[in-house]
């Protein structure tokens, strides 16, 4: 049966896209057959022939080393760098959940473990036209556990603490935090690191430092966190 995870983050730009191919990379380099996915991706170039390059799953892919085609990653590819939802009104072709779910469900089929990766933070809209959808809509449809990436620097105790509560709040389940643009022995990070825990009673379960071509994690216990 296919174990599967998603990656939230507290907010836009906090890296992600860049701790989900390093946990990619750490599955597919321990023989894992290992997959990736997002609903929507915004802000993307387009290719010489004119088609639109997923910039998320081409980073991922390729640090990774996974053979999964880009096609497969990611059903909603907008041009224009702002929300799926106001991207997709711009440009048309709106995210509909149900295309979503048979995505995900087709990338189940084929791979032993399967990483989904959510657009900006946890209150990010998906669609807000005729159908109104967030990401947590979609993290609820799939029935999926989270992981929470969060930047490891000032201001970072307010953003995984509410966070987290608002995921709660809303019944979605958190198994822990990454820390990313993590600096060792700096006394504030290492503080925010002990904060976060105590506010949260949830594991800081890896520490991503900038640079980094691995995730500090035994493959072990990173497997054991998908559901």
């Amino acid at each position: 049966m296919t174990k599967k995870i998603f990656i939230t983050g507290t907010g836009t730009d906090v890296g992600k896209t860049f701790v989900t191919g390093l946990i990619l990379k750490k599955l597919k380099e321990n023989g894992i057959n290992a997959a990736y996915y997002k609903a929507a991706m915004s802000g993307n170039e387009r290719a010489k022939e004119g088609g639109l390059i997923p910039g998320d799953a081409l980073h991922v892919k390729t640090v990774s080393g996974i053979e999964q085609p880009l096609t497969q990653m990611c059903p909603y590819v907008y041009e224009t760098a702002v929300s799926p939802h106001l991207a997709s009104r711009i440009e048309g072709n709106p995210v509909v959940l149900e295309e979503v779910v048979r995505g995900f469900e087709e990338v189940c089929q084929q791979y032993e473990y399967v990483t989904m990766e959510g657009s900006g933070g946890i209150l990010c809209p998906i669609c807000f036209d005729e159908r109104k959808l967030w990401l947590e809509d979609v993290i609820k449809q799939l029935g999926l556990s989270s992981l929470i990436v969060a930047d490891a620097g000032l201001g970072t105790i307010n953003s995984v603490v509410l966070t987290v509560e608002y995921m709660r709040m809303k019944n979605l389940p958190v198994k822990g935090i990454i820390f990313n643009h993590f600096h060792p022995g700096d006394r504030m990070e290492e503080d925010n690191l002990c904060m976060c825990e105590y506010r949260t009673q949830l594991p800081v379960v890896a520490c991503v430092e900038d640079g980094s071509g691995e995730f500090p994690m035994e493959v072990e216990k990173l497997m054991a966190l998908y559901d």
